[in-house]
């Protein structure tokens, strides 16, 4: 499995539905592992962007999937970036 970092903000539906139901948060952590993608870490940012995710997903296809299904609802935004492990960046030097 491959390692992603996600950043995301929310539009204004969005915050709206965060603020009426924050437990919305997990709901989409349960719909992405049906997705096929485990969310490993997550974190509520101050700042530009409103969270960063660091999830595992089998490849990029997957992850273009997650980005055009959740994009598509209108309620956040996301900025998806593969990343290595610092063994495997070393190895591939």
């Amino acid at each position: 499995m491959a390692i992603y970092v996600i950043l995301s903000k929310l539009t204004d539906e969005g915050r709206k539905t965060i603020k009426s139901k924050p437990q919305r948060i997990f709901e989409v952590n349960k719909e992405l592992e049906t997705m096929g993608v485990k969310v490993k870490e997550q974190f509520a940012l101050l700042g530009p962007y409103d969270f960063l995710n660091i999830v595992e997903a089998p490849d990029n296809e997957t992850i273009l999937h997650v980005s055009v299904e959740l994009g598509s609802r209108g309620s956040i935004q996301m900025l998806s970036m593969p990343a290595l492990t610092i063994d495997k960046f070393i190895a591939g030097i």
